[in-house]
C-alpha cells in the first residue's frame, strides 16, 4: 500500500510538472540603485540663443544667468533656472554638432533635447551599473560638459526613447 502511494504522488507531480504550461517570465532589470538626487536640467535645443532668450526671460520672466560655449560638443549653451530645476538652451556651433542635426531632423526646429539627472555616487558608477543592465550607452566614460559638470549620455533607443544624461559636480 505505502508503495502505491509514492507511486500515485510521482504520477501527480509528473502530470503536474509537465502538463502545467511553462509561463514565459521576460528578464526583469534589476532595479537600479544609484542614487539620483534630482533633475539637473532639460536641454532645449534653439537655433539662436538671442532669439530664444525674450521668450525664457521676458515671457516666462526667467533669468539667463550664464552663456557658455563648450568646444568639443560644438555647442553654446545658456542656463536660466526654475526653483531648484535648470533649463539648458543648446545652440549649434557648427553644422556638424549633435544640435544641428537634432534641429535639421525636427524640421528646422529647436525643442526637448534631453533630459539630465544629478547622480550623488557618481556617473562613471551609474554607467558601469547601467550598462551591466543591458542598458545602450552614448558615453562609456564620463567626460566634461558645460558648468564644469562631469556627464555622459544614455542612448534613446534603450530609455524609451529620452535621450538621458548623467551629471555630477566636477572636481
Amino acid at each position: 500500500m505505502q508503495k502505491n502511494f509514492f507511486i500515485k504522488q510521482e504520477l501527480i507531480f509528473f502530470v503536474l510538472f509537465y502538463t502545467i504550461p511553462k509561463r514565459r517570465l521576460k528578464p526583469k532589470l534589476k532595479n537600479i540603485v544609484m542614487k539620483i538626487s534630482h533633475i539637473e536640467h532639460l536641454g532645449i535645443a534653439v537655433k539662436s540663443i538671442e532669439e530664444a532668450l525674450p521668450y525664457y526671460e521676458n515671457v516666462l520672466g526667467l533669468k539667463c544667468y550664464n552663456i557658455e560655449t563648450v568646444e568639443d560638443q560644438k555647442v553654446r549653451t545658456a542656463f536660466l533656472k526654475v526653483g531648484d530645476v535648470k533649463i539648458e538652451l543648446l545652440e549649434p556651433t557648427s553644422p556638424e554638432s549633435t544640435i544641428a542635426k537634432f534641429i535639421e531632423k525636427n524640421n528646422g526646429n529647436g525643442g526637448m533635447h534631453h533630459l539630465a539627472f544629478a547622480v550623488e555616487d557618481g556617473v562613471a558608477n551609474g554607467l558601469a551599473e547601467i550598462e551591466e543592465k543591458g542598458i545602450r550607452l552614448i558615453d562609456k566614460a564620463p567626460r566634461k560638459g558645460a558648468e564644469g559638470l562631469n556627464i555622459a549620455f544614455l542612448h534613446p533607443k534603450s530609455t524609451l526613447g529620452v535621450l538621458t544624461e548623467l551629471c555630477e559636480k566636477g572636481e
